[in-house]
């Protein structure tokens, strides 16, 4: 099993939607939704190249990989090197991917 480490913003990305999904639809909900936001990063850390690299290639970021949490539409960008995977963001399939992560790079 490779090591995911969270970037801050990715910290920050999962705090921020638990807390949205726990106000808009209780505490059962922002419950189910970090669940599925760790177990995705499970998934990731078992086998990192599942995830598809092609917003990475839309995007022209070369090696950023996308993998879904189930259930909600949002997703984990990451990098996958030798040694680990780099989580870079948490983000809602609503937002303007290309502009929030212009300024992404595979170093940590």
């Amino acid at each position: 099993m490779t090591i995911a480490l969270l970037r801050p913003l990715a910290e920050a990305d999962l705090v921020a939607r638990t807390h949205y999904y726990r106000r808009e639809g209780g505490d059962a909900l922002g419950e189910r939704f970090f669940d599925a936001a760790v177990a995705a990063l499970g998934a990731i850390t078992r086998m990192p190249g599942a995830g598809s690299p092609r917003v990475g290639v839309v995007c022209g970021i070369p090696g950023l990989r996308v993998r879904r949490v189930v259930g909600f539409p949002c997703s984990w960008f990451y990098f996958v090197t030798t040694d680990q995977v780099d989580i870079v963001r948490l983000l809602a399939d609503s937002q303007d991917l290309p502009s929030i992560l212009a300024d992404v790079t595979d170093d940590a």
